[in-house]
């Protein structure tokens, strides 16, 4: 019973240090979040859950920014914006995703959409003023 018990803290811990932050963390910056409270975890257990959550819906992957996967604890639609340079990747809070466009496309080519994402890629503003 003890040993499930620390298997869900573990759980939890990963969703919530997903779920809690704005930087679309790595599985090495969560592991490095949580590694200092929970001793025992792993990388390994990290990357295990991360991919369990995806499956379920609780998080997304924004895909891989300079060769490593990203994640949002933020599954409602909405802009991202990834720099090309320092690999910072930012909501774009003030940008809507114009369902028009899923529906139109749908309705056009005979489709049922289920998901739409909408990223923009560039440089950020530190990287622009370099």
């Amino acid at each position: 019973m003890e040993q499930r018990a620390k298997h869900f803290k573990k759980r939890d811990a990963i969703l919530n240090c997903v779920k809690c932050t704005k930087v679309h963390p790595s599985a090495d910056w969560v592991f490095a979040q949580l590694k200092p409270d929970i001793q025992n975890l792993s990388l390994g257990t990290v990357y295990r859950n991360l991919a369990l959550f995806k499956e379920q819906g609780l998080i997304i992957s924004l895909g891989t920014v300079k060769g490593i996967e990203r994640f949002d604890g933020n599954v409602e639609p909405h802009v991202h914006f990834i720099c090309n340079d320092c690999g910072s990747v930012l909501d774009l809070e003030s940008v809507e995703i114009p369902t028009s466009l899923a529906e139109s496309i749908a309705q056009d080519n005979d489709l049922c959409v289920n998901n739409c994402t909408l990223t923009f890629n560039g440089l950020c503003s530190k990287c622009k003023n370099l």
